[in-house]
């Protein structure tokens, strides 16, 4: 017995929700990772379970997701915003010691020639 198109239908739509939650639950997972310790309530976010009919269920879940995945897509912008302030901080710092490295490395030649060139003054007094 061969399942009809209306099986195949409610399976690909059940598979749907199941990537759609699980999508959610680790999109609210690394939210509260990253970000500073929310409420039990997430502003903006719908709650699902008060909805009867499974359309309008599955409507807020998708909506759920939606704003989910903006928030994340926001942490993710702010998070390489800051990543890349940084990596130019890092890059500023390695150019500035390079610099003092050099700086110093003439100092040293310029003592080093000094020393060289003044003769002992040490006068032995007994």
């Amino acid at each position: 017995m061969t399942a009809g198109p209306q099986a195949s239908r409610d399976s690909a739509s059940v598979r749907a929700m199941l990537r759609a939650s699980s999508f959610a639950l680790v999109a609210l997972a690394a939210l509260a990772a990253f970000a500073p310790a929310f409420a039990q309530d997430i502003r903006g976010l719908e709650v699902c379970t008060a909805e009867k009919a499974m359309d309008r269920r599955t409507s807020c879940l998708q909506s759920n997701v939606e704003f989910l995945h903006q928030a994340l897509e926001k942490q993710k912008r702010d998070l390489q915003l800051k990543l890349d302030a940084a990596s130019r901080e890092a890059a500023a710092q390695k150019a500035e010691l390079a610099a003092l490295q050099a700086e110093l490395a003439k100092l040293r030649q310029a003592l080093g020639d000094l020393r060289k060139s003044k003769p002992d003054n040490k006068t032995d007094k007994k």
